[in-house]
């Protein structure tokens, strides 16, 4: 049965806009939705995480690096984490951190050109890297016999969203799919951005006729079904407007949910109910499972 939760309770936060739409006004190339930062800003045991480096292989042979977070006591279940465009897993860390604490373990990706990561981040070789996560994470004896989960925020929600869709075999690995603050469309959220300043108003169709078309995650969401998916967003993204969410609600299989709340851009786990909304529909979802 469908399901709406709506939490209006979370504080506005500054907005950090992490779609810069020059280059993508003056370029062809899908390269300029990625940011990445190469140094880490810290590390999970700085905030008394236990962690391990794990290295991967994406499909074209590119070094992938990765941080798997341990979970306190008893194992719930495996989250992997697909961050947004901008900066490393170290600086992501915020969203996941209290996942081991209520005894998920978590594995976080750098993208290729992200930290530790080789190569240069473009689409759709990503989607190489995601898969390898995917498949790590299923291979490992650890989460063997648990529920694993699939989190991805931003850009990393439109893309991982668009692989599992895509890849039978990997959203069969899948207890849940969450999809926080995702786009739609490649062309639209960039003529959308664009459309924001006078600057870059005038580009923002030909800024969006550079973009991937293929790929958006609106024509491919309803692959997800019948495995449980969770969109959240927040009504006041100033990056990603809200009515992406909603359009992506709409268009999704059963069974589906959607979490709204009053708040900005990936500031979701940042608020404690907003954490057991989520916690809520892992163990919904673990229970259909077992059905």
């Amino acid at each position: 049965m469908r399901q709406v939760f709506t939490i209006v309770s979370i504080s506005k936060l500054r907005i950090i806009l992490i779609f810069v739409v020059i280059g993508l006004q003056l370029s062809g190339c899908s390269r300029y939705l990625f940011f990445p930062q190469k140094q880490w800003v810290r590390t999970p045991e700085q905030l008394g995480i236990k962690y391990e480096n794990i290295s991967l292989t994406s499909s074209d042979g590119t070094q992938l690096s990765a941080w798997w977070l341990e979970a306190y006591g008893e194992v719930k279940g495996t989250i992997v984490f697909f961050h947004g465009n901008a900066e490393n897993i170290s600086t992501h860390l915020g969203s996941v951190y209290w996942l081991p604490e209520k005894g998920y373990q978590v594995l976080m990706l750098d993208y290729r050109g992200y930290g530790s990561s080789q190569g240069k981040p473009g689409i759709p070789e990503i989607f190489a890297d995601i898969s390898a996560a995917l498949e790590w994470t299923f291979a490992d004896p650890r989460t063997e016999g648990k529920p694993v989960f699939m989190l991805g925020q931003s850009l990393g929600a439109s893309m991982s969203g668009y692989v599992v869709a895509t890849r039978q075999d990997l959203l069969d690995g899948l207890t849940g799919v969450v999809l926080d603050a995702a786009f739609a469309s490649y062309p639209e959220i960039t003529r959308e951005v664009a459309s924001r300043h006078w600057l870059t108003w005038s580009f923002q169709y030909p800024a969006s006729w550079t973009m991937p078309r293929k790929y958006n995650l609106i024509d491919y969401i309803a692959e997800i079904s019948p495995t449980p998916l969770l969109i959240i967003h927040g009504t006041q993204d100033a990056v990603i407007p809200f009515s992406n969410g909603e359009e992506l609600f709409a268009a999704a299989g059963e069974p589906k949910n959607f979490l709204r709340y009053d708040g900005p851009h990936i500031e979701t786990f940042k608020d404690v109910q907003l954490r057991e909304m989520m916690l809520l529909f892992f163990a919904d979802a673990q229970a259909r499972q077992k059905e």
